[in-house]
């Protein structure tokens, strides 16, 4: 980094949470080792430069801040405005939300009166890829938060945040607020097909607690047989495992994709077939000693109703997942 960029991540930092890396390749806030980036799919690479659950945190008496910005795009491609076009500020339920522009900006979030140590949290505008400059209030002082058990959130476009309606409605954005955790989503839209590259991200970085949740991309997009999820499930797990021996694992097995439950990939699989594969892995490394793994069966947690385009839920779905697999993360924290 410039110098000038690199005494802004020094002030900026200790207010940032939901970061994994530190800045690399050219990616302010990556969620996936910059360093490694070269073994990563494409695809996964691509949606890992986005910042994608990182966020503004910060307790004190200041009735507002200001946060200084720079954005680089303003297309926001298939997740369109979902991935956010403002900033917007939670406190305890109340929102306050401004508009981003493109380029250089400045905006004023209003945290009311409220009791000092009550956190606030700003979401980012993700899809526009934002990198903060500076973070300032407009009167009284604000300072960052106590932290909190950091929870290492790995799936696909569902955990990325796909199709709620803002970054912050996101399941494992609301779990976080919900459950007190610092969430770092690597949720990877199109991809997170367990990759052991990830895997070998996930064993690298400590954690309190890890979430997992994928599948429906190896249905379709990079078809697997349900042979090859068991030994993929077993592989991924087993190098989490190398670098995470006792923390609390929670894997969730995929939702419901209607049109991916009963039709065979070209592999001859059925979604019901490969999250039937995760779940046997799962059950039985349970069984063989794993006291720390815990399984979520996916299939029943959201309805045909709750999927906005058939795939993806919206908001409602999202708050549904939010207490389902958000809460036996929290258990797990809780039990450990």
């Amino acid at each position: 980094m410039a110098q000038d960029d690199t005494a802004i991540e020094r002030t900026v930092s200790p207010f940032l949470r939901g970061r994994a890396w530190p800045p690399g390749a050219g990616v302010a806030y990556p969620r996936a080792d910059p360093a490694d980036f070269a073994r990563l799919p494409i695809d996964t690479w691509g949606t890992a430069q986005l910042p994608v659950g990182v966020r503004i945190e910060f307790v004190g008496d200041a009735p507002s801040v200001m946060v200084g910005y720079r954005t680089e795009t303003d297309d926001l491609g298939y997740r369109g405005d979902g991935a956010g076009r403002s900033f917007t500020l939670w406190v305890d339920g109340q929102v306050d939300e401004q508009p981003a522009v493109l380029g250089q900006g400045v905006v004023e979030l209003r945290a009311g009166a409220r009791p000092a140590d009550l956190p606030g949290i700003v979401y980012l505008p993700e899809g526009m890829r934002p990198t903060i400059t500076s973070i300032t209030s407009t009167a009284g002082s604000i300072a960052p938060p106590p932290t909190q058990p950091r929870w290492l959130a790995y799936g696909d476009s569902i955990a990325e945040g796909w199709i709620a309606s803002t970054p912050a409605l996101a399941w494992p954005a609301v779990a976080g607020r919900d459950q007190g955790l610092d969430v770092c989503n690597l949720g990877y839209a199109g991809s997170a097909r367990g990759e052991i590259v990830s895997a070998e991200h996930l064993a690298s970085i400590p954690a309190d607690v890890i979430s997992i949740s994928h599948g429906t991309n190896c249905w379709t997009r990079t078809p697997h047989s349900a042979a090859m999820m068991r030994a993929n499930t077993h592989a991924f797990l087993e190098v989490v495992r190398q670098g995470h021996p006792t923390t609390p694992i929670v894997v969730a097995s995929p939702v419901l994709r209607p049109d991916a439950e009963a039709t065979p990939n070209r592999l001859g699989a059925t979604l019901v077939d490969l999250r039937a594969a995760i779940e046997e892995v799962v059950e039985e490394r349970i069984a063989a000693g794993d006291a720390r793994l815990r399984l979520v069966r996916g299939a029943a947690l959201l309805t045909a109703e709750q999927l906005a385009d058939g795939i993806h839920p919206g908001d409602e779905g999202h708050a549904l997942l939010a207490a389902t697999i958000g809460a036996a993360v929290a258990a797990q924290v809780a039990s450990g």
